[in-house]
């Protein structure tokens, strides 16, 4: 969780992208990088650099915990989702693992192959 006084109004609002997102740890702190959110309107020239970097607020315990569940092979911290818990926003972090360069080319393939279905279906219907 973290708590960012001058942006509630943009959680609010929901001018908060987590797409491209992951959270890393280091010396001990998490850090989420590549989470846009919108610059205050009504803002100054105090206003943040929408994609800074954004530490959590974690205790050492959980830290620990997702630690060792990152210490794996290929795994990484992915934000989920953003809620409001009284006067903080809290940040859902899943553990995922990439794709391998095979199970993208499969998908590629299936995507191109429903797209090649759907254009010839479309020519029939006319």
């Amino acid at each position: 969780m973290f708590y960012l006084e001058q942006k509630l109004n943009l959680f609010v609002i929901g001018k908060v992208n987590l797409k491209d997102s992951y959270a890393m740890i280091k010396n001990g702190e998490v850090f989420v990088y590549g989470m846009h959110i919108s610059p205050y309107e009504q803002g100054n020239i105090f206003n943040k650099d929408p994609l800074r970097d954004k530490k959590l607020l974690l205790n050492k315990k959980e830290i620990n915990k997702l630690v060792g569940l990152i210490k794996q092979q290929g795994y990484t911290l992915v934000p989920m989702n953003l809620y409001f818990s009284g006067k903080f926003v809290k940040l859902e972090l899943g553990v995922g693992k990439g794709k391998k360069l095979y199970d993208k080319r499969e998908d590629i393939a299936k995507k191109d192959a429903e797209m090649r279905i759907r254009k010839a279906l479309g020519k029939l219907d006319r």
